[in-house]
C-alpha cells in the first residue's frame, strides 16, 4: 500500500573517504525520498549500527557495506540482528568489483546482496524497497492490515459513529483540541459494526475471526474471544456459558470479586478451597490435596447450600487464580492430573499472566500449556487474560481462550451465545486493533521480549539484595526482596545475587518453591507445584521475618509505599510489610533507577529522623504528627501492629470460611430486593452479610454475601475493628475495603456495611 511506505532504511558504510561511494550514496537517498516516505539514518561503526539498530523498531530495512577483513565483526553483528528479528531484511553491498560473494561470505544470514555501482539507481533502490514492503507485510496483523485498508480508501460514512471519523470534533475548539491531542487515525478507525469489510465481532467472521483464529494460534488455544469490557467480563463470560442454576463450583478464595459475580450470574454453588498464607501476609497456593475426589467430596457434603439430592454432583467449574496477586504460579499439568475425573470444566484466571506463553521458564505453568504424556485426559480448560494488563493490548482488551477437553468439546456457536450477552454491538475497532497487534508482536519475538522483561527484573532483584547486603555489612539496613536466596549454578549452591543474571532468567528450578529451601514462608509445600514468577517482585521491609515473627524494630508498607508514590514511583499493592512491583515489556532503566532512588531517599530521611510533616507535607493537618520524625513515626505504626497483633488478626480472618445462610445469587437477589440495612462492624455479629467485603490489601474476600457472622467467623469482625481503630490512630493512612464505607458517628470515623434484613 503506497501509504504505509513509512520508517526508516538504515545504512552502515565504511568511513573510507571514497567520494565515489559518498555520491553514489547521495543518489540512493534522493531516489529513496522520490520514490517512498522513508527516512534514510546512516552509521559508519558496526557497534552504533547494532544500537541503532536496537533503539529504532521502525527500521523496515538495513543496507550494509560488507568487506572481507570485517567479516567476523560482521557476522557478529548480524547474529544479535537476528536473535532479535529474525525477518528483518539485511541487504549487504559491495564497492569492490570482482568480489565473489558465495566464496567469501560463510554465513547465510544476509537477506540479499548487490554490487553498489552496478545496477541503475533506481533498481537498486525498488529492490530494496521490494525488500521493505515484504517485511511490512510481516508487521500487519491480521485485522490491522484490513484496517489499515479501510482507512485508507477515504469512504464517506453515513452511519454510525456520530463524530463521522472526527470531523464532528473539528467544528469547535473543545473538539478540535480533543481531535489534535489523539490524532487523526484514531478517530478514522473508529468505525460503526456497519462496516462489512471488517466482519464482526458478535458472529466473529471477516477480518475479526481472522484475528481471533490467528491469536488462538498464538496463545495455544482451540478457540479465541476478544473481549472489549475487561477481563471482569470474560469471567463472567466463561461461566455464563458453561454453569447454569445450582451446579456446583469448586472455587479458589483467593479470587478476583468478578469471579464472585460470575457465581451470581450463574447462579452456581460454590464449594470453596481456602489458600495458604505465609507469615508476611502473603497468599500462597491452594493445597495440592484439595483437587482430590475425596477432598471435593468431604467439602461439598459438609457445603449447608448443597442440597441432600446433590451432594453427590459432579462438580460443573473449578476456578483456579493464576498467577496469585504475588506472583505465585500453579503446575497446571499437575492440577490436571488431579482434577481430569472429579469436574466438567477446568477456569484459570490469569488476568495478570497472559506473557507465560512465550518464554520456557514458565513451561508447565499456564493454562494453555501443552499436555505431558502422563496427561491423557482433561476437561475443557479456560483461561481469563487481561491482555491490556502486562501486555500491550489498550485498556479493558482481554481475551478468553479455550482449550478443548480430550472427550468434550465446547461448541461454538453455543458458547457463542454467552458471549453476544456481553458483547456491545457497537465495538471500538481501536481495541481490536490492539488485541490483534498485541498478538502479532507475540507471534513476531515474544520470546526475546520476555526474556528482556525477566532479564531487567532480575536485574533489578540483584541490585536490591546487593545494596541490601553492603549496607547489612555496614551494620545498617536496606530493604530486601522476597526471592529465593540461593541457587545451583553449574553444580554448586550459589548466592542468587552472585548467579548470572542470564542463567536466572532461563532457570525454571531456581524459581521452584521447595521444601528444604524455606525462603518462601511455606514450609508444607509440594514438590514442584509453585513457581514464583521472576517479573512480579515483592520489596519487603526491614522488621519482620519470613514467618511472620516482628523484630524490635520494623518499618511498615504504606509508609515507604506513600512516599514513592509522592516521589513518583507508584507500587501495585502494598501489604502491611511489603509491596509489589510489576515488571513489564514497558519498564525501562530510567523506572527502575527511580525506584533505586525514591529507596535510597526514604532510607537518608529515616536514618536523619526528618519531620514527618516535611517529608509527608498532607500529614501536616493531622495534629498527631506534629514534631515526629519518620524513623519514630515507623517505630510507633510498627510496635501497634506488633501490639495488637494486626497481622495476627488478617490471618485468621482469611484462614476462615464462613458459613453460608445464601448462595450468592440468592443474597444479590436480596440486595436488590432492598433487603438489607446498613450497620456498624461491632454491629455485624450473628447477622448476614449482604455484600462481598473485599479488603486491599490482599483484595480477596473476606466475606461473601450470605455468610453468616457467626462464632466461626468473629475473627473477621475483629480484623476489621482493628483496621478501624488503626485508621482512627494513624489517619491519612486510609485503606480500601470494597464493601465497605465510612462514616462519621459522633464525631469518629466508623465503618459500616450492608447486612441482610432479619425476617
Amino acid at each position: 500500500m503506497e501509504s504505509f511506505k513509512f520508517g526508516k532504511i538504515l545504512v552502515y558504510t565504511e568511513n573510507d573517504g571514497s567520494e565515489a561511494k559518498q555520491q553514489r550514496l547521495l543518489q540512493f537517498d534522493d531516489q529513496i525520498r522520490e520514490m517512498t516516505d522513508f527516512e534514510v539514518i546512516y552509521t559508519t561503526c558496526l557497534d552504533e549500527t547494532l544500537t541503532m539498530f536496537m533503539n529504532n523498531q521502525d527500521i523496515v530495512t538495513i543496507f550494509m557495506e560488507y568487506c572481507p577483513e570485517h567479516k567476523e565483526k560482521v557476522a557478529e553483528v548480524l547474529k544479535k540482528i537476528r536473535h532479535r528479528n529474525k525477518y528483518m531484511p539485511v541487504i549487504a553491498f559491495s564497492t569492490k568489483q570482482g568480489f565473489n560473494t558465495l566464496s567469501d561470505v560463510e554465513f547465510t544470514e544476509f537477506t540479499d546482496f548487490t554490487f553498489l555501482y552496478e545496477d541503475d539507481i533506481e533498481f537498486l533502490v525498488g529492490r530494496l524497497v521490494s525488500h521493505a514492503e515484504t517485511y511490512i507485510d510481516k508487521l500487519e496483523a491480521p485485522f490491522l492490515k484490513a484496517l489499515i485498508k479501510y482507512v485508507d480508501s477515504y469512504k464517506y460514512p453515513w452511519h454510525t459513529p456520530g463524530h463521522m471519523g472526527g470531523a464532528a470534533f473539528r467544528k469547535n475548539p473543545p473538539g478540535q483540541f480533543f481531535y489534535d491531542f489523539l490524532g487523526p487515525n484514531v478517530f478514522r478507525a473508529d468505525l460503526s459494526i456497519s462496516v462489512p469489510d471488517l466482519g464482526s465481532l458478535l458472529d466473529h467472521s471477516g477480518p475479526i475471526a481472522d484475528s481471533e483464529k490467528y491469536s488462538a494460534r498464538v496463545f495455544g488455544a482451540d478457540q479465541t474471544y476478544y473481549v472489549l469490557n475487561g477481563t471482569s467480563s470474560v469471567n463472567q463470560i466463561i461461566w455464563k456459558g458453561r454453569v447454569i442454576k445450582d451446579e456446583l463450583a469448586l472455587v479458589d478464595r483467593n479470587c478476583h470479586k468478578s469471579l464472585n459475580y460470575a457465581m451470581v450470574v450463574s447462579q452456581a454453588i460454590p464449594t470453596y478451597m481456602v489458600p495458604r498464607r505465609n507469615g508476611l501476609g502473603i497468599i500462597g497456593p491452594v493445597h495440592l490435596t484439595e483437587f482430590t475426589a475425596e477432598s471435593i467430596k468431604n467439602r461439598v457434603a459438609q457445603n449447608p447450600l448443597v442440597p441432600a439430592d446433590k451432594k453427590n454432583n459432579r462438580v460443573k467449574m473449578s476456578a483456579l487464580t493464576n498467577s496469585t496477586y504475588d506472583g505465585l504460579c500453579y503446575n497446571v499439568n499437575r492440577i490436571k492430573d488431579s482434577l481430569v475425573n472429579n469436574v466438567d470444566n477446568m477456569h484459570f484466571d490469569e488476568a495478570w499472566y497472559a506473557y507465560a506463553r512465550f518464554n520456557p521458564i514458565y513451561r508447565e505453568h499456564y493454562a494453555m500449556t501443552e499436555d505431558t504424556p502422563e496427561t491423557k485426559e482433561h476437561p475443557p480448560i479456560f483461561a481469563s487474560h487481561s491482555t491490556h494488563k502486562l501486555m500491550a493490548a489498550f485498556s479493558q482488551a482481554s481475551m478468553l481462550h479455550v482449550k478443548n477437553g480430550t472427550k468434550v468439546k465446547v461448541d461454538p456457536e453455543i458458547f457463542n451465545e454467552a458471549y453476544m450477552m456481553y458483547g456491545s454491538t457497537s465495538p471500538q475497532y481501536n481495541m481490536i486493533a490492539s488485541l490483534d497487534v498485541t498478538s502479532s508482536m507475540m507471534d513476531f519475538n515474544g520470546k526475546e521480549l520476555i526474556n528482556d522483561t525477566i532479564v531487567e527484573a532480575v536485574e533489578l532483584r540483584k541490585r536490591i539484595m546487593q545494596i541490601h547486603h553492603q549496607e547489612v555489612e555496614k551494620g545498617g539496613w536496606f530493604f530486601s526482596v522476597w526471592q529465593p536466596t540461593t541457587t545451583t549454578y553449574e553444580g554448586k549452591k550459589v548466592d542468587f545475587a552472585d548467579a548470572p543474571t542470564e542463567f536466572l532468567a532461563e532457570d525454571q528450578n531456581t524459581w521452584i518453591l521447595k521444601k528444604e529451601d524455606n525462603w518462601h514462608g511455606f514450609a508444607d509445600i509440594e514438590d514442584d507445584y509453585v513457581m514464583l514468577d521472576p517479573i512480579k517482585i515483592t520489596v519487603k521491609m526491614p522488621g519482620i521475618t519470613v514467618d511472620g515473627q516482628l523484630e524490635e524494630n520494623g518499618i511498615p508498607a504504606a509508609i515507604v509505599s506513600n512516599f514513592l508514590q509522592n516521589y513518583g514511583v507508584v507500587p501495585e499493592k502494598t501489604d502491611y510489610y511489603s509491596f509489589l512491583l510489576l515488571n513489564s515489556m514497558g519498564t525501562t532503566k530510567g523506572k527502575q533507577n527511580a525506584l533505586i532512588s525514591g529507596l535510597s531517599h526514604f532510607k537518608k530521611l529515616y536514618d536523619q529522623n526528618a519531620p514527618v510533616t516535611e517529608v509527608f507535607p498532607c500529614l501536616a493537618e493531622y495534629e498527631c504528627y506534629a514534631g515526629v520524625g519518620l524513623k519514630d513515626h515507623c517505630q510507633a505504626m510498627h510496635e501497634y501492629i506488633k501490639n495488637t497483633h494486626m497481622l495476627e488478626l488478617m490471618s485468621k480472618a482469611f484462614s476462615v470460611i464462613p458459613t453460608p445462610k445464601y448462595s450468592p445469587s440468592d443474597a444479590s437477589r436480596m440486595v436488590f430486593q432492598e433487603k438489607v440495612e446498613k450497620v456498624t462492624i461491632d454491629e455485624m455479629k450473628n447477622r448476614i452479610a449482604a455484600v462481598m467485603i473485599v479488603p486491599y490489601p490482599p483484595g480477596i474476600p473476606m466475606m461473601m454475601g450470605g455468610e453468616i457472622i457467626d462464632k466461626k467467623s468473629e475473627s473477621i469482625v475483629e480484623y476489621l475493628l482493628a483496621r478501624e481503630t488503626f485508621e482512627d490512630k494513624f489517619p491519612g493512612y486510609y485503606g480500601d475495603i470494597h464493601g465497605v464505607e465510612v462514616k462519621v458517628i459522633d464525631g469518629k470515623r466508623r465503618f459500616v456495611t450492608l447486612v441482610l434484613k432479619e425476617d
